[in-house]
């Protein structure tokens, strides 16, 4: 039996589950405004599931990896209503860095694709973190300039004293 068809008939069971629970409990899941990021999460995952069993062009890790992640972002935010997209969206170039980062690890390495990847991570990082942050009563922007900068300032004695 071909891997493909073993992803269609189980992706066809899940969704003949699904439908069957609704009209039993009425969990309304599949409704269209529920399940609008299946159009970008189904084509992800062929992308990667296409790679991933035959092992050959890489480049489709790509928008693979974008569309997967962005695909269960927007399904998670559908179904909590968004109520979190205020805190959920640095996903956005984390996607991107996600998709070239596979890229990178399933090809020949090249370090160029390293460049995105560490700047839209490091951006997103960076976004989360200062949201999270800003969750704390005494954090400040200021302060953690000051430390930084008190950190260095000691850095930069110990360094050109054992010269």
């Amino acid at each position: 039996m071909k891997s493909k068809n073993i992803f269609w008939g189980m992706l066809l069971i899940l969704i003949g589950v699904i439908l069957t629970l609704n009209n039993f409990y009425d969990f309304n899941l599949l409704h269209m405004s529920n399940l609008w990021p299946l159009f970008l999460l189904i084509p992800g995952l062929s992308f990667e599931f296409d790679y991933f069993s035959t092992r050959k062009n890489p480049g489709v890790l790509v928008p693979g990896g974008i569309l997967t992640v962005l695909g269960l972002h927007f399904l998670f935010a559908a179904f909590t209503n968004y109520s979190f997209e205020a805190y959920t969206w640095p996903i956005y170039p984390l996607a991107v860095a996600i998709g070239l980062f596979q890229l990178y690890l399933h090809s020949d390495r090249n370090r160029g694709l390293l460049v995105p990847v560490f700047i839209l991570g490091g951006v997103s990082l960076f976004s989360y973190a200062s949201i999270f942050l800003h969750k704390l009563p005494w954090f400040s922007w200021n302060l953690l300039l000051s430390v930084l900068l008190i950190v260095f300032g000691i850095y930069v004695l110990f360094n050109s004293s054992k010269k």
